[in-house]
């Protein structure tokens, strides 16, 4: 069995429904409130366990309520919890969202137990080096991704790298990586270059590409996706829909398209797969309350 290795935070998100998002200094009235399940790490294990993965999670959380919810609701979805570790000095971490009424959304995370997810964590987990595909995101220490990566080079194994929330990152975590996955703003932070349409990202993804990154998608939003490596260039439209929340939109995509890597399908074909999970993500409220289910996907 094709086995997925997901590592990364949980949080839990207290999510504010308003139809503007308030400027600094303003108090906005009206709003619905919410709270999910949430976090880049669990919400990409959700929605790949959703959409057919085996999953394992190597996450951390505090000995708290939200700890214990989390890890009752990661159970639920099937997902592999035998890594889920807790921290008896950090609260568990947690999200506070603001989403408008066009489905846009402004985010304050305070990490809690996830900054506390250390490589020597990463070292008691046994079957590390079974996993098919491992996937990554940035809101653990990075500390943390620069050795999850330098096992995985070692067991030359395929390394996802969805590079959220922004941050700096050298040439060596880089090289060797089979997928980066940024969004647009991402894709700015990282390259400098403004990706504004197809040749914009191909010219972003030349940058990774030359730094020994294998394979590039850059997630555009309401526009689909692009995807690039040495031998091909497709560019994936997003169908029409009518947002409601887009907060977890792009960990659906991240979740879908490592499931599609483990079964081989072909990059078109994975990118179109991961494109419709994220496009009914952005129908629902919520982050994984969102995540549509295989039967879904058409």
């Amino acid at each position: 069995m094709n086995e997925i290795l997901i590592i990364g935070s949980s949080n839990t998100d207290m999510v504010v429904k308003t139809d503007e998002l308030p400027l600094p200094g303003e108090t906005k009235l009206g709003g619905t409130f919410f709270m999910n399940a949430g976090g880049k790490g669990a919400n990409q294990a959700v929605a790949a366990a959703r959409l057919g993965g085996h999953v394992t999670i190597v996450t951390k959380l505090g000995n708290d309520i939200f700890g214990k919810k989390t890890l009752e609701g990661l159970e639920k979805e099937k997902i592999n919890t035998n890594y889920v570790f807790f921290d008896e000095n950090n609260p568990s971490g947690t999200a506070l969202i603001i989403v408008n009424a066009m489905g846009e959304n402004c985010i304050v995370v305070a990490p809690g137990a996830n900054a506390n997810l250390l490589p020597s964590d990463i070292d008691r987990v046994e079957n590390l080096r079974n996993a098919a595909v491992i996937l990554m995101q940035l809101e653990i220490p990075m500390e943390t991704i620069y050795h999850v990566a330098k096992l995985a080079r070692l067991n030359k194994q395929k390394l996802i790298l969805n590079p959220a929330p922004a941050q700096k990152l050298n040439d060596e975590l880089l090289k060797g990586l089979y997928l980066i996955t940024p969004n647009e703003s991402e894709a700015f932070d990282l390259t400098g270059i403004q990706v504004k349409d197809e040749i914009t990202a191909s010219a972003a993804a030349d940058v990774f590409l030359k730094k020994g990154v294998e394979n590039v998608v850059i997630t555009l939003g309401r526009e689909g996706a692009f995807f690039q490596n040495d031998r091909s260039r497709i560019k994936v439209n997003a169908p029409v829909v009518e947002p409601l929340d887009t907060t977890a939109a792009g960990d659906t995509f991240n979740g879908a398209i490592t499931v599609a890597i483990t079964e081989n399908m072909d990059w078109e074909k994975a990118i179109r797969f991961s494109v419709q999970a994220a496009s009914i993500s952005v129908t629902r409220m919520g982050a994984q309350a969102s995540v549509p289910y295989r039967k879904e996907i058409t």
